[in-house]
């Protein structure tokens, strides 16, 4: 079975953080993701979701200092239900993607590089295992690599 999501979105607002009594780092923020399509007139429409997003400890202490509001972020993570109640003891249902990982893919000023680090084993959540003994599906074997020289002006990636 497989439970996992991965968003490349913009930051509706700076992550909100908070510490636990036991000291631990939680980090909320939402990320908008957006669709285009054509309608049955032929006109194009484009139709923007939101996802509500987690992070835990190093994770939550990064996107503290790294994300910000109206910034492009690709992630990975996992979809979580919960249920709590409101304060006038309604029950409440939530949907929301625990982030394993993120890369900011704004253009950093200073560098002029995109993102940030790749996470570490200290950014994984709380119940990722990342032992190193933990067994790793075996990888396929990879094609030779030809030296055609490919122009930057023929990347078509966004980013």
């Amino acid at each position: 079975m497989l439970n996992r999501v991965t968003l490349i979105g913009n930051l509706g607002r700076d992550p909100e953080v908070r510490r636990l009594e036991s000291g631990v780092a939680v980090a909320k923020f939402s990320v908008a993701t957006n669709e285009s399509y054509k309608d049955k007139a032929g006109e194009w429409q484009q139709k923007t979701e939101w996802h509500d997003v987690v992070c835990w400890r190093a994770l939550a202490d990064r996107a503290e200092q790294q994300l910000k509001k109206g910034g492009m972020v690709y992630l990975e993570g996992k979809l979580t239900h919960r249920k709590y109640q409101d304060k006038d003891g309604n029950d409440r249902y939530i949907t929301e993607v625990v982030a394993a990982m993120f890369r900011s893919l704004d253009k950093r000023e200073s560098s002029g590089s995109y993102g940030s680090p790749m996470p570490t084993a200290a950014d994984a959540p709380p119940n990722v295992a990342t032992s190193s003994n933990q067994q790793t599906a075996p990888t396929a074997p990879t094609a030779p690599v030809s030296e055609k020289v490919v122009d930057a002006a023929d990347d078509d990636l966004p980013f």
